[in-house]
C-alpha cells in the first residue's frame, strides 16, 4: 500500500513539473508594457521598431532597423532585462533597458514611467536631447540612470530629489549648465554620481555633505568655483574621486580618512601644496598632476601594494627618490625639480613605464636609453645637446638645418605644389610609442608621456597613432595623426639659429559624423612653443568648423638661439574622455613644418617639366572630340526633361530616404482621388493614401508649374530626411519620376492645430491637451535648433504648420522654408519668406534670421493655444499679441485664457504658458530665451525672466492689415520712401502647410519693396 502511494505521489510530481515547464517558457511581457515599448521606441527615435519577431523578454532585445548613420560597433548594446517570477510565472515585467552606442536621435522618453518594475535605465552614447523627465520619479524600483554621452542640456532639475531610491546617476558628457541644485543633496541613497564634462558653474552645494553613501564621485571638466569641499573627507565609502579641470581649488580634503579609496585623480588646480596623507592600501591610481605640489615625495607611497598608476607630473616636487620597494607600472614624475642618482636603485626596471623628463637627475656617461624609460631633458646639465638626451650616446651636429617637415603618425610623404612646380617631403613619424617614450632621429625627436586608461583599470587599446581611410580633398598629411594622453613633445635639434615660422597642422579624424554620438566628442588641449603658451584650450573641430576639416596654426618669428626648438602639446583634463569609448582624449596633431626666415622656399624642391608636343597635340584633338560629343549628348538629354537634374540634386544631398514609384503612390491614393484630398498648398495638393502594407500616408504633390518648387522640393527632402524626433513630422520618402515630384509623410489623423483652435465644430482641446501640444512644439524646435545633427531655423512656425496625431501629439511640419543655420554667422540675410503675424520683427523688417526668429513665432503660437484666438485676425485693429501685451501691462493676463475652456484649466500652468509666450515675443532677440530654456520654463524647472515689451512691435507703418491690402498680383508699393535703400519681402512656393487650412490668405504672394529708413 505504501509503495503504491509512493508511486502515485511520484507520478503526480512528474506531471506537475511537466506542466510547470511550459508555463515559465511561455511567460510573455505584460500587454500594457508591450504597448508602452512602442511609444518609448518612437520617442527614442528608433526606426522601424518591430514586435513581430518575438517577445522582447524572450529575445532579450528590441528588434529595430539599424540607424542609417550607424556602423558596426562592438560597443553597441541592445538588451532588455525582464523578471518573469511574479504572478505564477505567467507574466514578465521589464526591469532594465540597456540601449548603448546606438546613436538614437530622439529624447529621453517620459513613457518609461509606465514600466512600473523598471530598475535600470542605460542609454549612454546616443544623441538624445532635452532633459531628464520628472515622470521617472514615480517609478518605485528605479535605482540606476545612466545617460552619459548624449546631447542633454539646460539646468539640472531640482526635481531629481524625488528619485528616492536612486543609487546611481550618470550624466557625464552632456550639455547641462548652471549651478548644481541644493536639492540633489537629498538623494541620500546615491552611491555613484558622475557629473563630469558638462558646463556646471557655481560651488558644490553644502547639502552634498549628506551623500555619505557615495562610492564614485566625478566632477571633472566643468566650470565650478570655490574650493574642494571638506565634507568629502567624511564620505567613508568613497572608492573613486575624479576632480580634473573642474574649476575648484585646494586644499585637498582629509582623504586620509578614506580607507577604501581606490582612485584619487585631481589635476589642474592650485592650493594643494602639501602631499596628502594616503592611508588606503587599496589605492590603485593616484594622480596629483599640475596642482602646485612641492616638497618631497613621501617614501610610504612606494610601499602601496596595489598602486598601479602614480602621476605626480608638472608640480614643484624636489629631493631624491628614497624608499622604493615597488615601482608602479605607470610612474610619471615629469616636470618637477627632482634630483639625485636613480641609475643604481631598483626604481628603474624593465617592467614599469617611467617618465623622468624635465627634472635634474644625475646620469653617468654609460647610461643607455630604454624603450620604457623617458629621460628627455632629465639631466641637471642643460648646456648642450648630449644633456638634452643624456642616455642617447654621442649626438653631434655635422651641419645645421633651416627647415623641417614631419608627417605625424604617418610614413614619408611628398606634397606637390603644381602651381609653383615644387614638392616638399614630410619625414615619417610612424614609430610605435609606449606610455613613457623618447625616440630621436637625425635632427629631431619625440617624447611621449601618458597612457590611455578605461574604467576597468586596464589600458585602452594602444592607439598613439590614428588614421582615417575616408576620402576627401585634404592633403595626405591629414590622413594620419599622433596623439597622447598627457604630454606629447616634438623637438628639433641641429637647427641654424635665427627666427623660424612654425606651422602646426591639425584635423579631427576621430570625433566625426560616422555615428551621431561621435559628434559629441570634444578634444581640448594646450600647445606650447619654446616653452611659451601658444594655444590655450584648443579645440580642433571648433576651430576648423567641423571634423575632417584641416586647419593650420602658425606662429611666426620663433627664436632659436641654442640650435633647438620644442613644441609641446599638453592635456589639462578638459574635454570628453568616453567617446567613442572610455579612454579617448588628449592632444592630436597631423603635421609640423619649421621654416627659417632666410629660407623662403622652406626646403621645397623643383619638379621636372619637359614639354611633350606630340602629347599636347593628342590631348588637344581628344579634347575637341569630347566637347563635340558632349554637345550632342546635352541636346539629347535636354529632351528628357528635368528628371535627371532632380535626381542629381537628391544624390548631392546625400539622402537615404526611401524612393517610391509613381505607380505605388497612384495606387495608394486611388489615382489621387479628390475624395482623398486633404488640402491645397503652394506645392500643389496633399492626398491621403494607404500603402500595400496598410501604412497610412500623406502624399504632398509638387506643382509642376513652379520651377522654384523644384528647388524647394530638394531642399525640403534634404532637411527632413536627416531628422527623427517625436515632435517632427516623419518623412517616409519621395518620388521622382518624369515630371512627378512628391513627398511621402506619416499621416496625421487630427490635421493641423489651427482647426481645433479656430474652426467651429472641430475637435475641442481641453487644457491638458493644449499644455501637451505647446510643450511638444517647444521640444521639436529645441531639437531643430540644438539637438539635430544640423542646426537649422524653421522660418515659418504657425498653427497650420503644427499637425496632430491620433493622441494629439504635436508634430512640426513644412521644412520647405528652412535654411541651414551656419554657426559662424551671427545672422543670415536672405529674402524674407514666411507668414505675416508670426514673423519676428527683426526678420520681417531687416531680414535678420536666427533661431530667435523661431522663438518669436513660437511665442505667437503659444499665445494662440492659450487664448484660442488667431493673431492674423484682428479685432478692432488690435492683434492678439498687442492685446496680450496691453493686458500684461495692466496685470490682467489671465483674461487671455480661452473662454471655451469655461474655467477648467490649471491657473499656474496657464499663467506660466502666457508668461513664456510674452518672453518669447520680446522685441529684442537677445532677450528671448532659447528653445531648450523655453522647454524648462514650461516644465517649471526654470524661472521665467520678467521682461516687459510695449505693444506695436512692428511699428505704425508695418501692420498685418496693411500687408493684407497689398496688391497680390505682383504689384509693389512703397511706404514713405526717403532714400534709395530698399528691402525685399518675397514669399516661397512652399510656404503653405502640409494640410493647408488657409492656402492663400495668410501668405505674402507678392514682392513688396519698402524703404529701410522708414521702418
Amino acid at each position: 500500500m505504501l509503495i503504491g502511494f509512493s508511486v502515485l505521489l511520484l507520478f503526480f510530481t512528474i506531471i506537475t513539473i511537466f506542466f510547470a515547464i511550459p508555463t515559465s517558457v511561455l511567460s510573455t511581457l505584460h500587454p500594457d508594457e508591450l504597448n508602452t515599448l512602442e511609444k518609448i521606441a518612437t520617442t527614442l527615435g528608433i526606426k522601424e521598431f518591430n514586435l513581430r519577431n518575438g517577445d522582447p523578454c524572450s529575445l532579450g532585445t528590441l528588434t529595430m532597423m539599424q540607424q542609417v548613420t550607424s556602423v558596426s560597433n562592438p560597443k553597441m548594446k541592445n538588451a532588455i532585462g525582464c523578471d518573469c517570477s511574479l504572478y505564477n510565472n505567467d507574466t514578465c515585467h521589464i526591469t532594465s533597458i540597456d540601449l548603448k552606442t546606438l546613436s538614437l536621435p530622439g529624447i529621453l522618453p517620459p513613457e518609461l514611467a509606465d514600466l512600473r518594475y523598471l530598475q535600470r535605465i542605460e542609454l549612454c552614447r546616443n544623441y538624445l536631447s532635452g532633459s531628464i523627465p520628472m515622470e521617472w520619479a514615480s517609478m518605485p524600483h528605479l535605482t540606476t540612470i545612466s545617460v552619459c554621452a548624449n546631447n542633454l542640456s539646460g539646468k539640472l532639475p531640482p526635481g531629481l530629489q524625488n528619485f528616492k531610491n536612486l543609487t546611481s546617476l550618470g550624466i557625464e558628457a552632456n550639455q547641462f549648465s548652471g549651478p548644481i541644485p541644493d536639492e540633489l543633496g537629498n538623494m541620500t541613497k546615491l552611491e555613484k554620481l558622475q557629473l563630469g564634462s558638462n558646463r556646471f558653474t557655481g560651488s558644490l552645494p553644502d547639502s552634498f555633505a549628506k551623500l555619505i553613501n557615495l562610492k564614485d564621485f566625478r566632477i571633472s571638466d566643468n566650470n565650478f568655483t570655490g574650493i574642494i569641499p571638506g565634507y568629502i573627507g567624511n564620505w567613508f565609502e568613497l572608492r573613486e574621486l575624479h576632480i580634473s579641470a573642474s574649476g575648484l581649488k585646494g586644499p585637498i580634503p582629509a582623504v586620509g580618512r578614506l580607507t577604501k579609496l581606490k582612485k584619487l585623480i585631481i589635476t589642474g588646480t592650485t592650493g594643494i601644496n602639501y602631499f596628502p596623507n594616503i592611508t588606503s592600501n587599496a589605492i590603485k591610481t593616484l594622480t596629483l598632476r599640475n596642482v602646485s605640489l612641492y616638497g618631497l615625495i613621501p617614501s610610504y607611497i612606494w610601499s602601496k601594494p596595489e598602486l598601479r598608476t602614480l602621476d605626480l607630473s608638472f608640480n614643484k616636487l624636489t629631493g631624491e627618490i628614497h624608499g622604493v620597494r615597488n615601482t608602479p607600472i605607470y610612474t610619471y614624475l615629469t616636470g618637477n625639480e627632482l634630483y639625485g642618482d636613480v641609475e643604481s636603485s631598483i626604481f628603474l626596471n624593465d617592467k614599469s613605464n617611467i617618465d623622468l623628463s624635465y627634472n635634474n637627475f644625475s646620469w653617468s656617461s654609460s647610461c643607455k636609453d630604454k624603450s620604457n624609460i623617458n629621460t628627455y631633458q632629465s639631466s641637471y646639465l642643460k648646456t648642450n645637446l648630449t644633456e638634452l638626451l643624456p642616455c642617447a650616446g654621442s649626438v653631434n651636429c655635422t651641419n645645421y638645418q633651416r627647415f623641417l617637415h614631419i608627417n605625424c603618425g604617418g610614413d614619408n610623404i611628398v606634397i606637390t605644389n603644381s602651381s609653383q612646380h615644387s614638392k616638399i617631403t614630410y619625414q615619417a613619424d610612424n614609430y610605435k610609442l609606449s606610455a613613457a617614450t623618447n625616440q630621436h632621429f637625425k635632427n629631431w625627436g619625440i617624447s611621449n608621456t601618458g597612457v590611455f586608461t578605461d574604467d576597468n583599470e586596464g589600458d585602452s587599446e594602444d592607439q598613439y597613432i590614428l588614421s582615417t581611410s575616408l576620402s576627401g580633398d585634404s592633403p595626405d598629411i591629414y590622413k594620419t595623426a599622433r596623439r597622447s594622453s598627457l604630454s606629447l613633445v616634438y623637438y628639433a635639434f641641429c637647427l641654424e639659429n635665427g627666427a623660424y615660422d612654425v606651422k602646426l597642422h591639425f584635423m579631427e579624424i576621430q570625433f566625426y559624423d560616422e555615428e551621431l554620438y561621435k559628434r559629441l566628442g570634444r578634444r581640448i588641449f594646450d600647445v606650447y612653443v619654446q616653452g611659451e603658451l601658444f594655444l590655450r584650450d584648443f579645440n580642433i573641430k571648433e576651430e576648423a568648423n567641423g571634423a575632417l576639416k584641416p586647419i593650420m596654426k602658425e606662429k611666426k618669428a620663433v627664436n632659436v638661439s641654442d640650435h633647438m626648438l620644442e613644441i609641446r602639446l599638453y592635456w589639462a583634463g578638459k574635454g570628453t574622455t568616453l567617446i567613442p569609448q572610455r579612454g579617448n582624449y588628449g592632444p592630436l596633431i597631423s603635421a609640423i613644418s619649421l621654416c627659417h626666415s632666410l629660407e623662403p622656399r622652406c626646403g621645397a624642391e623643383n619638379t621636372e617639366h619637359h614639354t611633350k608636343y606630340p602629347l599636347i597635340v593628342g590631348v588637344t584633338i581628344a579634347s575637341v572630340t569630347v566637347i563635340l560629343s558632349a554637345m550632342g549628348i546635352y541636346a539629347w538629354k535636354r529632351s528628357r526633361g528635368d528628371k535627371n537634374i532632380i535626381e542629381r540634386e537628391l544624390r548631392a544631398q546625400g539622402l537615404q530616404t526611401l524612393c517610391f514609384t509613381w505607380r505605388q503612390l497612384q495606387a495608394a491614393t486611388n489615382n489621387f482621388d479628390e475624395a482623398n484630398k486633404l488640402g491645397e498648398g503652394g506645392f500643389g495638393s496633399v492626398f491621403k493614401g494607404e500603402l500595400s502594407d496598410g501604412t497610412i500616408i500623406a502624399v504632398k504633390q509638387l506643382s509642376s508649374k513652379s520651377c522654384q518648387g523644384n528647388r524647394e522640393f530638394v531642399n525640403e527632402i534634404g532637411m527632413i530626411s536627416g531628422l527623427n524626433h517625436p515632435n517632427l513630422v516623419k518623412l517616409y520618402g519621395c518620388c521622382v519620376e518624369k515630371d512627378h515630384l512628391l513627398l511621402v509623410y506619416e499621416y496625421m489623423e487630427n490635421n493641423s492645430l489651427a482647426l481645433p483652435l479656430f474652426e467651429k465644430g472641430s475637435l475641442k482641446l481641453d487644457w491638458a491637451a493644449r499644455q501637451k501640444i505647446c510643450l511638444g512644439i517647444a521640444r521639436g524646435l529645441a531639437f531643430l535648433h540644438e539637438g539635430s545633427a544640423m542646426r537649422m531655423v524653421h522660418r515659418d512656425i504657425k498653427t497650420t504648420n503644427v499637425l496632430l496625431d491620433a493622441d494629439l501629439n504635436a508634430k512640426i511640419s513644412d521644412f520647405g522654408l528652412a535654411r541651414l543655420h551656419e554657426a559662424e554667422h551671427s545672422h543670415i540675410s536672405t529674402k524674407i519668406a514666411g507668414t505675416i503675424g508670426y514673423m519676428a520683427p527683426e526678420y520681417a523688417l531687416w531680414g535678420q534670421l536666427t533661431e530667435k526668429a523661431d522663438v518669436y513665432s513660437f511665442g505667437v503660437v503659444a499665445m494662440e493655444i492659450v487664448s484660442g484666438k488667431s493673431n492674423t485676425k484682428q479685432q478692432g485693429n488690435v492683434s492678439l499679441i498687442n492685446w496680450a501685451l496691453t493686458l500684461q501691462q495692466t496685470g490682467d493676463i489671465m483674461d487671455i485664457v480661452d473662454a471655451m475652456l469655461k474655467g477648467e484649466f490649471n491657473n499656474n500652468e496657464a499663467a506660466r504658458m502666457i508668461k513664456v509666450a510674452l518672453v518669447c515675443i520680446n522685441s529684442s532677440p537677445s532677450l528671448r530665451p532659447t528653445m531648450s530654456e523655453v522647454v524648462q520654463m514650461l516644465e517649471g524647472e526654470m524661472e521665467i525672466p520678467q521682461v516687459m515689451s510695449g505693444p506695436g512691435l512692428y511699428g505704425p507703418n508695418w501692420s498685418i492689415s496693411k500687408l493684407k491690402d497689398i496688391d497680390t498680383h505682383g504689384s509693389s508699393s512703397k511706404f514713405g520712401v526717403t532714400d534709395h535703400q530698399t528691402t525685399t519681402v518675397k514669399s516661397s512656393a512652399s510656404g503653405s502647410n502640409l494640410y493647408p487650412l488657409y492656402p492663400e490668405s495668410m501668405i505674402l504672394n507678392s514682392t513688396i519693396e519698402f524703404s529701410s529708413s522708414s521702418l
